[in-house]
């Protein structure tokens, strides 16, 4: 398949964000901390590209040195939601009905109440922190997980493939280990470059409220929460932050969706 344009600019996002993540001095040699009072609320200006904050702090060079704490508990907690998703995935799928049904009713509680409302309670459990934040919105993804890893077990378990395995007198396990779980736990490279992007908005949303990393950190949703007091004065607090979240989500679909695409046509 021919790569579109539209990839092709994720592709470039997605270097560019890993490269703040892992060096960010390649793209800005400044100390995202340092504060210079007298520069406080610059407008953006050659100086200062995404201008200052109300400490003089440079908001270009917080973004880039945010980028790696974002990505991070994007990552992490998309790991977490997934492993949990695919064990309880694969219980239901693979230890019988009974189990099925106990693990179906526990992921309907679950669905009972929206994900962020799930991170909330239990950030209000476990305290704030960028380790509960990321805890807190791994275990509220994982539900979505499992349910799309056991639909996608049983429709493997019933395909051709997995019946000639077992006319041809392949043990349980094996069939399990070798055609069912690799054919299962594949798509799951799509899923997380998927759920990428989710995380991150919604660790950035509990950061806004308070609930992940907090002010001064170079953080994109704590640089948020910062900049709204002062919204209608210095928009430029809130916006490039705002925007490199969105720009992130948006480039991990993007990719997410090109995966899957690909997978498919395969």
């Amino acid at each position: 398949m021919r790569v579109t344009f539209v990839e092709l600019a994720a592709v470039l996002v997605a270097v560019l964000l890993l490269t703040a993540a892992i060096a960010p001095r390649l793209l800005a040699p400044g100390d995202p901390l340092a504060i210079d009072p007298l520069a406080a609320f610059g407008a953006p200006s050659w100086a200062h590209w995404f201008g200052t904050d109300e400490s003089g702090r440079d908001v270009y060079t917080r973004v880039v040195y945010g980028a790696r704490d974002s990505l991070l508990i994007g990552l992490t907690a998309t790991l977490i939601g997934l492993g949990l998703g695919a064990v309880l995935g694969t219980i239901a799928g693979t230890l019988g009905a009974a189990v099925d049904f106990t693990v179906n009713r526990f992921l309907e509680v679950l669905f009972a109440f929206p994900g962020l409302l799930l991170a909330l309670l239990f950030i209000l459990v476990f305290g704030p922190g960028p380790g509960s934040a990321i805890v807190a919105v791994g275990l509220s993804t994982a539900p979505g997980y499992a349910r799309i890893i056991r639909a996608q077990l049983l429709r493997v378990r019933s395909s051709a493939f997995v019946e000639a395995a077992t006319v041809q007198g392949l043990g349980r396990g094996r069939i399990l280990a070798r055609h069912i779980l690799p054919n299962t736990l594949a798509p799951l490279l799509v899923l997380g470059t998927l759920g990428i992007g989710q995380a991150i908005v919604w660790a950035a949303a509990l950061s806004y409220l308070g609930l992940g990393a907090q002010p001064p950190a170079a953080e994109w949703g704590a640089m948020l929460s910062a900049g709204r007091t002062y919204i209608t004065s210095a928009w430029w607090m809130s916006f490039f932050p705002g925007l490199f979240i969105v720009l992130t989500a948006v480039c991990a679909t993007t990719l997410g969706r090109s995966i899957e695409r690909r997978m498919r046509h395969a």
